[in-house]
């Protein structure tokens, strides 16, 4: 499954109770420390520099307090309140709060309540395990034979004696010729649209008579390959 990583910012004024938090976030693998903060204030203009997934934040603070913060946020990340008093947890839960934790706070709870965040993330960006039927092949790169999830793969480039491969995860090139692995890939899934490349139909988004569009991309499609394209593409609708 792919690697889930939260950026966090932890707000609270006790410098002694954000080292505590900041401690927790280090020892997780799943999160990354971004910043710190000690008020309100300094989060609001800390934020316009960075894009955050997850809050840590502490509800009462001079001049502004956490709830007042979010208020004037306009684009609110995941949050989990960090706090010494129990009475604001229906109101934290009016802010959808992921999870309200009481001072101070063990490792068991603070890991509980991270599991929730991450769950939210997974849900909301759709991310899930492969399943075990999922189809693949493998490819001989620097030595070794990696795994390509045919389902995450958008085309494959010739360059010259090598081949590249453009996937929704990386890119990277082998030694290897077009014709290999177009007798490899299933034609019902993949089709040589031009001697330069074999796309995925499933990610086409857009083609006209010289061009074919994979993630804003334009790929070159061949005057003689677009009938092909076309039937491809209705056998799969």
């Amino acid at each position: 499954m792919e690697e889930i990583l939260l950026k966090c910012i932890v707000v609270d004024d006790s410098s002694l109770q954000r080292l505590s938090i900041v401690k927790l976030i280090k020892d997780h693998s799943n999160l990354k420390l971004v910043a710190e903060y000690n008020n309100a204030i300094e989060t609001k203009n800390g934020l316009l520099d960075n894009e955050i997934d997850l809050i840590f934040l502490d509800i009462e603070m001079p001049v502004l307090t956490g709830f007042e913060l979010l208020d004037d946020l306009p684009n609110k990340p995941q949050i989990i309140f960090v706090t010494g008093k129990t009475q604001y947890a229906f109101k934290a839960f009016d802010y959808d709060a992921v999870d309200y934790i009481h001072k101070p706070v063990t490792k068991e709870r603070f890991n509980n309540a991270v599991n929730k965040a991450i769950n939210l993330y997974k849900l909301k960006h759709q991310i899930s395990a492969p399943p075990e039927d999922e189809d693949y092949i493998f490819v001989k790169s620097n030595l070794k034979n990696r795994k390509v999830f045919l389902n995450k793969l958008k085309y494959i480039q010739a360059l010259g004696d090598y081949v590249k491969f453009v996937t929704e995860k990386e890119n990277f090139v082998v030694l290897a010729t077009m014709k290999s692995f177009e007798e490899q890939l299933p034609n019902d899934k993949f089709l040589r649209t031009h001697k330069s490349y074999i796309v995925n139909l499933d990610k086409i988004e857009r083609y006209n008579s010289k061009n074919i569009e994979i993630d804003k991309q334009k790929l070159p499609l061949s005057r003689h390959k677009k009938s092909n394209l076309v039937e491809a593409l209705s056998a799969i609708q």
